[in-house]
C-alpha cells in the first residue's frame, strides 16, 4: 500500500531594504529557510539574477538534492548487496536554461559518483547499481528530465 509522507519548511523574504520591491534593483534576493528541528540556513538567487553568490540558490539545493538521494539510495543498494562503500564523492553537475522571456528549467543532471569499495571482484555490480539507485531516488523520479550518470569505481584491494 502506497504511504504518503508530508514534508514541511518555512521560508522568510530577508531582501526588504526599506522599499520593498520598488523596481528590479531595490531589494535583496535573501530568504532564511527553517525547518522544525534543524538549523535554519539562508539563501538568495544566483548571483547572475543579482543574488548573493555566498548563499545558496534554489539551483544548488536542486542538485544537492539529487544528488544526495541518489548516494542514499546507491548506499542503501550496496549494503543490502553486500558491497562495502569505503568512500564515495560526486561532482555533480546541472544544466538550467534560461529562455528569453526569463523563465527558465533544468534540462539535464549529470552525476559523477566516485566510489571505494572494498573488493575489486564487486566493481561492475557496483557500477550497475547506480542505475537501480536512480529508479528508486524520490528526487529523480519527480523530475521532468532523465538523470544521467557517469560513475567510477575503484577497489582498495586493487
Amino acid at each position: 500500500m502506497a504511504k504518503d509522507h508530508q514534508y514541511k519548511t518555512n521560508l522568510v523574504w530577508a531582501g526588504n531594504k526599506g522599499s520593498g520591491t520598488m523596481d528590479y534593483r531595490s531589494y535583496d534576493r535573501d530568504f532564511v529557510v527553517s525547518i522544525k528541528d534543524k538549523k535554519p540556513f539562508s539563501g538568495s538567487s544566483d548571483s547572475v539574477f543579482l543574488g548573493d553568490q555566498t548563499k545558496y540558490n534554489p539551483e544548488d539545493l536542486l542538485l544537492a538534492s539529487v544528488s544526495s538521494c541518489h548516494m542514499l539510495w546507491y548506499l542503501h543498494l550496496c549494503s543490502k548487496n553486500e558491497i562495502v562503500v569505503l568512500e564515495y564523492i560526486d561532482n555533480a553537475i546541472g544544466t538550467m536554461t534560461e529562455s528569453n522571456d526569463g523563465s527558465g528549467k533544468f534540462s539535464s543532471i549529470l552525476l559523477k559518483p566516485e566510489v571505494v569499495i572494498s573488493k575489486k571482484e564487486q566493481i561492475e555490480q557496483a557500477n550497475a547499481l547506480h542505475e537501480e539507485a536512480n529508479k528508486m531516488c524520490f528526487i529523480a523520479n519527480s523530475l521532468n528530465f532523465s538523470i544521467k550518470h557517469q560513475p567510477s569505481c575503484k577497489a582498495i584491494n586493487g
